[in-house]
Formats: structure tokens, sequence, C-alpha cells
């Protein structure tokens, strides 16, 4: 009988043993956890919000007990805002979010930094106080990417409440309202989500534009850029 090549590459020490594959990442088990009671949230998406905000901790922020996932890349006429309970493992609320009137129709496709621009931003953000103003129980937030959102409290994006978050608007108009660049909110909700986000949590928009992957120090988790950022929001 012959002998098989895969048996003669064996006896003649040939055959090289096959690569180890790589250990998932140490944060793969909450992007599980996370996954199970958000199956509806892009899983690539929600990998990249767990990642970024892992790659703050890893580097000297201090950890946050929830996280608020926002995915651009669908319509305004869909649920595309994610808040996870994080110790618990836990979906609290899977809800409308507005984007800004500047970043498209039912669509957003266009993301900025600028005032003015009415355009939402991207990236990893902090959260910070609640506060009562011209919108209601509010909520402002920092943004932690240079260039990208660092200019959100400038800018007055902050997460509000909004008649124009209206799910009944999409029969007639195709879309619920827009902001001003702000992630405004259904009054219904707004005061949970202000309450749950509020004091330091993390919330993460994403949309899938190439120069922002390219180069964003969390995604990338770039050590050497990210622990300087980080070290200049403590004050250290």
């Amino acid at each position: 009988m012959m002998v098989s090549l895969r048996r003669l590459c064996l006896v003649a020490g040939l055959l090289l043993p096959m690569p180890l594959l790589a250990a998932p990442p140490a944060y793969q088990p909450l992007v599980d956890d996370l996954s199970r009671v958000a199956p509806t949230l892009d899983p690539v998406v929600l990998t990249h919000a767990v990642a970024a905000m892992q790659c703050a901790v890893n580097h000297g922020a201090t950890p946050a007990q929830r996280l608020a996932v926002i995915d651009f890349s669908l319509p305004s006429s869909e649920r595309r805002l994610w808040i996870f309970d994080l110790q618990r493992g836990r979906l609290l609320l899977k809800d409308f979010v507005a984007h800004g009137n500047g970043s498209g129709e039912n669509q957003a496709t266009r993301f900025s930094n600028v005032e003015g621009s009415h355009q939402s931003s991207l990236g990893l953000f902090r959260t910070a106080e609640s506060y009562s103003g011209k919108h209601g129980y509010s909520l402002r937030m920092d943004g932690l990417e240079p260039g990208v959102n660092d200019l959100a409290r400038e800018r007055a994006i902050v997460i509000h409440p909004a008649d124009y978050v209206n799910p009944a608007w999409i029969a007639t108009q195709g879309r619920i309202g827009r902001s001003q660049g702000c992630p405004a909110v259904r009054p219904e909700v707004a005061r949970m989500v202000v309450d749950s986000l509020k004091g330091g949590q993390f919330m993460f928009s994403w949309y899938p534009d190439q120069q922002w992957l390219q180069s964003s120090a969390y995604l990338n988790c770039e050590s050497g850029r990210v622990a300087t950022l980080v070290a200049s929001r403590s004050g250290n």
C-alpha cells in the first residue's frame, strides 16, 4: 500500500507543527457576555467599544460601571443606542438616539469635532456631570480622542431629552428628528439614561470611518499615546 505523503513527511521530520492559535484578548469574556444580552448589536461594533474602553482602563483610566454604545452605521429609524451594566452583564436599555443635522438625513455619514458643524462625533467618551439646562435634565461628557471628539464640551455636545426623538415621525418623515450634534434621546427615557450614565461612565460612538479606524489611539491601543492621554485627563 502506498504510504501517505503526510506519513512520509512525518518520518522525514519535514512536517512542521501546527502554529498555536493566538490567545483571545482578556476582554473577550465581557464581549461574549454582553453579546448574549444584546444579540442585535453588531459584534464588531461591540468588540471595538469594549476594546477601546479596556485600553483606556489598562492605561490608568478609572473602570466604569456602565457602557453606552451608539452604532451610527444604523439609520435613526432603528434603535441604535445600547446601555450596559458592566458589573452585572445586563442590558439596561436599547432605544432611539438622534444624530446631528449636519451628519445626514436618516443615515449619518459625516462626523466632525468642529464647533458649528452640527455633526455628531465618533469615538470614546467619558460621561461627566448631570445638570438642568434649556433641554431639561441633561448630561455633559468629554471626548477622549484628540481631533475626533475632544471638543465635545466646548461644542456643548450633551445627552439631553428631545421631543423630536419620536418614533412616530418615522412613518411620515422616514426618520426621527435630528439634533445640532448631540446624542439626544426620547423624553420618556432621558432621566433613566442620564442617571445611568452620569459620573464617569464610558460612551462609544461607532461608524466605519476608515481614517478614524486607522488613527484612533484607543481602537489601536497605542500604549504610549493612550497613557499620555489618560494621564493628561487625570492631572498627573
